[in-house]
């Protein structure tokens, strides 16, 4: 599944690009972990439509989001802020610009169905 893929490579980009402190090194593996941890279940409220990718690399309810998916929804946002974090500081760019490269990699690894936000703002089912 290319969404797993992205993630791996997410994940793995995080670790490998290594961090100045061992409180990073230690922040960016439980980041890894919550998130390895999440992915099946953030990979079911995309396929029900609940949550869909916006074009600043973070989940966005789509659906009837209940309690539980909007939690989920929120440390998952969580966890993607903390790496886009990480990352921004290591190659010394700006947070909202990690995110956004992001979004467009996770919509071009999504599976079809999967609902996108475009650059534009506008909503779409990957084809």
């Amino acid at each position: 599944m290319k969404t797993n893929l992205f993630w791996r490579l997410l994940l793995l980009s995080v670790l490998v690009a290594g961090f100045a402190g061992a409180t990073r090194a230690q922040d960016s593996g439980a980041i890894k972990s919550r998130m390895a941890q999440r992915l099946g279940a953030i990979d079911a409220l995309k396929d029900r439509g609940i949550a869909g990718e916006n074009n600043r690399g973070y989940l966005e309810a789509r659906g009837a989001a209940g309690g539980e998916d909007q939690r989920l929804i929120s440390e998952e946002n969580a966890d993607r802020r903390a790496a886009y974090t990480l990352i921004a500081q290591q190659t010394n760019s700006d947070v909202d610009a990690v995110g956004r490269a992001r979004a467009q990699r996770i919509a071009i690894g999504s599976k079809r169905g999967v609902w996108v936000q475009e650059p534009t703002g506008e909503w779409r089912q990957k084809s």
